[in-house]
């Protein structure tokens, strides 16, 4: 199917070089650019070629989530998702307000392709598309310095990634522990893609495509850190993509990161809770006993939040957020036009 394209992005700067560049080029993707604001945004924001929505228009689109949920969290960017399933996206391609898009960030995307597989333990990624050290942000630091994967002896097979995430060149996503260690920037190879189906890696917010069926699991968390909150979400996605028999692909950079000014010390105590838990949570995710099948993805996302909350790790407040979450998504599937075009 010929499947429409959003781009979104949350963002509490003036424009930046990243959200020019985009909100320039999406239309040859025919996407729809959202920006969502945030308390800290600028007043008088504004960039032509994008659907804006600061706090008082979130508010105004009728979404619950959008009136509970807390301001000042990186979190707000579910109500991007909402839009642009309201207004009838197939495909949500997520990034940041400093990420560069290169050209072949506007190629049209297939869920369906052959990649290689891998189906055991922690993997990283990164690996597959660097010669030094170098991990993603979320990848258990017990793991860091584990022999990397053997990537052209793993099969390789057709896959459905509804989830494909996609690097950074220059600034890539690492944890704080790496910028205050070893050197940036870095380039990635253009090496083949690895999907994952059983095997576990955390991906992050800033370069991932989510087609239609895999839409839930976009859930970011607010009731914890910001520094964890997509890493957290990466794990209950991957738990449930699996049980679904779906992949999770990790593919060649296709942006390059003019990172925004981070305060290095904040964000390695804002990291903290993923350092000392990762691990434990998929363990945990493991143990439970979940649904399987589309249609109950929800229920499945409401076990996996009940067990975070249950561990202390993510606020009780996350619950009624959750289901706010889930209503809305509901509408706004039940809402959006069908796509046009076969193919």
């Amino acid at each position: 199917m010929s499947e429409r394209y959003a781009v979104v992005v949350t963002t509490i700067h003036q424009p930046t070089s990243a959200v020019r560049r985009i909100a320039a080029e999406a239309p040859r993707l025919g996407a729809e650019f959202i920006l969502i604001g945030d308390s800290k945004s600028p007043a008088d924001f504004s960039q032509p070629g994008a659907t804006y929505l600061d706090l008082d228009a979130q508010r105004r689109t009728g979404l619950r989530y959008a009136e509970l949920a807390p301001v000042g969290h990186y979190a707000r960017k579910n109500i991007g998702y909402l839009a642009a399933m309201r207004n009838g996206a197939g495909v949500i391609i997520e990034t940041d307000d400093d990420n560069i898009p290169g050209d072949d960030f506007w190629a049209p995307r297939e869920a369906r392709l052959e990649a290689k597989l891998a189906e055991f333990g922690w993997i990283n990624t990164y690996a597959r598309f660097a010669d030094g050290l170098i991990w993603p942000r979320g990848l258990p630091l017990e793991e860091v310095r584990r022999a990397p994967t053997e990537f052209e002896a793993l099969p390789s097979v057709v896959v459905d990634c509804p989830i494909q995430q996609g690097l950074a060149d220059e600034d890539p996503d690492v944890d704080a522990i790496y910028r205050l260690l070893l050197p940036l920037p870095v380039r990635f190879r253009r090496a083949g893609p690895v999907a994952l189906r059983g095997a576990w890696c955390p991906f992050n917010s800033q370069n991932t495509t989510w087609w239609r069926k895999a839409f839930p699991l976009l859930y970011l968390p607010a009731h914890c850190s910001w520094r964890v909150t997509d890493i957290w979400r990466s794990f209950v996605a991957q738990r449930i993509a699996y049980l679904n028999g779906w992949g999770v692909l990790f593919h060649h950079a296709t942006v390059h990161q003019e990172r925004n000014e981070h305060d290095l010390m904040r964000d390695f105590a804002e990291e903290v809770p993923g350092y000392l838990h990762n691990a434990r949570i998929r363990r945990a995710l493991e143990a439970l006993d979940l649904p399987a099948g589309e249609e109950v993805i929800p229920e499945a996302m409401r076990a996996c939040y009940h067990e975070l909350v249950r561990m202390e790790l993510i606020g009780t407040a996350e619950l009624p957020l959750l289901d706010a979450w889930l209503q809305d998504l509901s509408a706004a599937q039940a809402g959006a036009p069908a796509p046009a075009g076969g193919r």
